[in-house]
C-alpha cells in the first residue's frame, strides 16, 4: 500500500506480551483487527510505544512479519527500524522492507548523538538504500538531541524522505519546519496533546498513543479538522486532554498498557526496565477513563 497521501490517525501500536513475557500474537492480531474496524488509518509497529527497545531483534522480526501479514494491505504499516547505530538501522530497515512494510520510522541517534552532518548522513544512508518512504522521528525528550531545522530542510528534498514525526512538543520548532512541507514532505504530530495545533500549520495527522484506547475518536478528531469541521475537532482535542495527559503520568507505554489492561483489550505485561504503574497514578488514570466511559 502506498504510504504517500496518508492522512489521519496512525496508531503507535503497543506490543502485547503474555505472562511469560513473550509477544502475544493472538492479542496482537485482535488489536490490529479492532483498529482497522474502528477507522485507524495506519499502524506504526515497533515504535517507542511498541517497546522495541526492550525486545530482541528476532522478536522485532516476528512482530513486524506478523503485523504485515495480519493487516494484509488493509491499511499502511510503518515499522520503527531506528537505532543510534546507523549500520544497525540500515540492516533493520532493509529487513523490514523485505517483509513488506509500507514505510519506515527512523529515529535520530540517541546517547552518542552527533553533529548536524552526522545527523543528515544518519538518515540519508537509509533513504539512499531503501525503496519505500521514510519518516524521520524527532523526539528530543527521548534522544537528548534535536534534528535541526537546517537538517530537516535538506532531508525534505530527498525523494525517499516522506515526512517527519514531530514529537518535541515545541510549536515554535514545528512552525519553522512547517515551511518545508509539501506533497512530498509531510508532518505528523507525535504528541496527542497538540494534534490540532499541528494540523493547523499543515500537519497531515497524528502518530498516536491515545489511538490505542480510542481509535475511532482519534480518527474522527483528525478527519473532522482535515474536512473543515475545525470547531468540532478543537472541542474533541480539549475534551480528551485530561485523558491524554494521564496517559503520560508515567513514562510511555506504561500507562497506555495499563489502560488497555483495564479495558480487557490486552494484557498489561511490560518488559523490564518498564514496570507496573504505581498505585496512585493507576487510580488517577482509572478515574479519568471512567469519566470518558472507557471502563
Amino acid at each position: 500500500m502506498n504510504l504517500r497521501g496518508l492522512k489521519g490517525s496512525i496508531v503507535a501500536l503497543v506490543t502485547p506480551f503474555d505472562e511469560n513475557g513473550d509477544p502475544d500474537f493472538n492479542q496482537l492480531g485482535d488489536l490490529i483487527d479492532w483498529h482497522i474496524a474502528n477507522g485507524t488509518d495506519g499502524i506504526v509497529t515497533l515504535g517507542t510505544t511498541g517497546e522495541s527497545a526492550t525486545m530482541l531483534q528476532e522478536e522485532d522480526d516476528e512482530v513486524c512479519r506478523f503485523t504485515v501479514e495480519r493487516v494484509a494491505g488493509r491499511i499502511p504499516v510503518i515499522a520503527g527500524s531506528g537505532s543510534n547505530c546507523t549500520q544497525a538501522m540500515l540492516e533493520r530497515s532493509l529487513s523490514f522492507e523485505a517483509m513488506g512494510v509500507d514505510g519506515l520510522l527512523l529515529i535520530s541517534p540517541y546517547y552518542n548523538k552527533t553533529n548536524d552532518e552526522g545527523m543528515y548522513m544518519h538518515f540519508k544512508t537509509i533513504a539512499d538504500a531503501v525503496h519505500i518512504p521514510c519518516l524521520i522521528y524527532n523526539v528530543p525528550g527521548r534522544t537528548g538531541c534535536n534534528i535541526s531545522e537546517s537538517v530537516v530542510a535538506r532531508l525534505s528534498r530527498h525523494p525517499m524522505i516522506y515526512g517527519i514525526k514531530e514529537a518535541s512538543g515545541d510549536m515554535s520548532y514545528a512552525m519553522k519546519i512547517a515551511r518545508y512541507l509539501s506533497d512530498d514532505f509531510v508532518m505528523f504530530s507525535g504528541n496527542d496533546d497538540i494534534t490540532i495545533p499541528i494540523l493547523s500549520i499543515g500537519g497531515s495527522g497524528v502518530i498516536s498513543v491515545l489511538a490505542n484506547i480510542m481509535p475511532h475518536e482519534t480518527h474522527e478528531m483528525v478527519m473532522n479538522y482535515l474536512n473543515g469541521h475545525t470547531a468540532e475537532a478543537a472541542a474533541s482535542q480539549l475534551r480528551y486532554l485530561e485523558l491524554i495527559n494521564d496517559l503520560f503520568l508515567e513514562v510511555n507505554p506504561i500507562p497506555v498498557k495499563t489502560a488497555l489492561g483495564l479495558m480487557n483489550k490486552c494484557g498489561d505485561n511490560l518488559r523490564m526496565p518498564l514496570y507496573n504503574m504505581s498505585y496512585g497514578a493507576k487510580d488517577a488514570l482509572s478515574a479519568t477513563m471512567r469519566k470518558a466511559g472507557l471502563i
